[in-house]
């Protein structure tokens, strides 16, 4: 029975970081679909909001590592899963603070404008 309810566990688990996974996928196609759309546009803010989009991919991605997370079995999974989540937090962190930065250079360039 035990057994049984753990196959299902896992298979649950699985498949929600496909699922969740995919969502990040999704939203970089989309993130960067728009942000050519910007450029044909000349839109400005192109950068940050290819960023912000990346960002938020980042999240997904690694919500669905953190699940992940849950049916690891072994010594050498769990640290290389440790490593692939410090290397997405890093990237993350990296990434929101090239947006306060951006966001800080467009705040200042339109007090400029003033």
């Amino acid at each position: 029975m035990y057994e049984k309810i753990l196959q299902v566990f896992d298979a649950f688990v699985e498949y929600a970081v496909l699922l969740i996974e995919l969502i990040g996928v999704g939203v970089i196609l989309f993130s960067v679909g728009r942000a050519l759309w910007g450029l044909w546009k000349r839109n400005r803010r192109v950068r940050l909001e290819l960023a912000e989009g990346i960002a938020l991919a980042l999240e997904f991605k690694l919500g669905g590592e953190l699940l992940r997370t849950l049916t690891v079995r072994d010594w050498n999974e769990l640290l290389i899963l440790g490593a692939v989540i410090l290397l997405r937090a890093a990237m993350t962190f990296l990434i929101q603070w090239e947006i306060r930065l951006e966001k800080k250079s467009e705040q200042e360039e339109w007090e400029k404008k003033k």
